[in-house]
């Protein structure tokens, strides 16, 4: 996806994107040292968002406030740290969030990064983890409300919800799996029938296809946005940050459709 945009650029001579593994213990020398070698800045996956903002020598405001970082940096003036999930996910929908009631299904760096973008976007926002005490404690600190449903094998309250974005990194079967209006979501304690045409449903999971969540919603009605898609956001705006160039979201997204594989959030 991002080379596929240096092309489309003119950078591809100067400028190549590729996929560095580290181990957590080794995170920040490796990081530190990238400088050094040429790199302009890096994009960071979990479990590093925390270990990124943590190494940084200057860090943005979402950043700060989201507590995780997603895209590095390096300048003379040391590592800047950035956090492109928050804007990935509201350029991504169909329609600005404001004034929506929104739940958000998780507790990790990517929840965290839709709780606030969510919240500072305008959106009522309440957020749900099958761990109740860290939904409270992520609540406590962005100062949204904690969804308490979903306990004892009881659905989740979806009608009381215009949004719902899953930020979990639950397996959800296999895709196409959820797609009857009786259909169980599980692990998650969602039900199929409890989706609504006017809502609009975000699965930050993506793969070879339609997660059951996706394929669920889309069967009842609901506008979808896919994983892939907020991450041709978030990339994009990692690339536009290290170019200064206004990104191709079109070749991003062809280029991320034709390489997409059966795992994860990013």
């Amino acid at each position: 996806m991002q080379n596929a945009a240096l092309a489309e650029l003119g950078l591809a001579d100067r400028w190549s994107y590729e996929a560095i593994e580290v181990a957590a213990e080794d995170f920040p020398d490796r990081v530190r040292s990238l400088g050094d070698e040429g790199f302009a800045g890096v994009n960071v996956t979990v479990p590093h968002k925390l270990a990124a903002l943590a190494v940084a020598d200057r860090v943005s405001t979402a950043a700060r406030a989201i507590g995780a970082a997603n895209t590095l940096t390096f300048t003379g003036a040391g590592i800047e740290a950035e956090n492109t999930d928050a804007g990935g996910l509201i350029a991504a929908l169909p329609e600005p969030p404001g004034g929506r009631r929104a739940l958000v299904l998780g507790a990790g760096g990517s929840a965290r990064a839709a709780v606030w973008a969510l919240g500072n976007a305008g959106a009522s926002v309440s957020v749900w983890n099958r761990t109740a005490a860290r939904a409270k404690a992520l609540a406590a600190e962005l100062g949204v409300a904690h969804e308490r449903g979903g306990v004892g094998g009881q659905p989740l309250p979806l009608a009381d919800y215009d949004l719902l974005v899953n930020c979990t990194t639950v397996g959800l079967g296999a895709a196409g799996a959820a797609t009857t209006p009786s259909a169980d979501l599980s692990p998650l304690p969602l039900r199929a029938d409890s989706l609504q045409a006017t809502q609009i449903v975000v699965d930050l999971a993506y793969g070879s296809s339609a997660t059951p969540l996706i394929a669920a919603a889309s069967s009842r009605g609901a506008r979808v946005v896919e994983g892939l898609e907020v991450l041709v956001h978030q990339g994009a705006a990692s690339l536009t940050i290290w170019t200064g160039l206004d990104a191709p979201l079109e070749t991003m997204r062809r280029a991320a459709r034709g390489s997409r594989t059966a795992d994860g959030t990013g």
